[in-house]
């Protein structure tokens, strides 16, 4: 069997409210825990209580999903702002060096117009 390889360029990735969407997700699982957890009995006869452990499971994955994301997204912010500074002192550099450049060349025009001829 041949391996299969893609004949185009995978699309960007979509970015989108992270956060937002797995801390709903986190609650959406904590709510069905809390649902389910007055039935426990019903689920205990028929040997089916891995729906309710499933759902706290789903719950406690999704804090830690919530804390990866926020700290994902922070360091995300960071990065771009240390990107804008990065080019904002790169913007505001040129036309400094560009001034001392011109300043050199008349400093040295000024120095040849005084020195003495022999």
């Amino acid at each position: 069997m041949a391996k299969w390889t893609a004949k185009h360029e995978a699309p960007e990735p979509l970015e989108g409210p992270v956060v937002a969407t797995i801390t709903g997700g986190t609650i959406l699982w904590f709510v069905l825990f809390l649902v389910q957890l007055p039935f426990y009995g019903w689920f205990d006869d028929r040997g089916q209580t891995w729906w309710v452990w499933t759902c706290l499971a789903g719950a406690g994955l999704g804090c830690i999903g919530i804390w990866y994301v926020r700290g994902r997204d922070a360091a995300l912010k960071r990065h771009a702002a240390q990107q804008a500074a990065a080019a904002e002192s790169v913007a505001t550099a040129e036309p400094k060096s560009a001034e001392a450049a011109g300043s050199a060349g008349t400093a040295s025009a000024q120095a040849a117009s005084t020195e003495p001829t022999p």
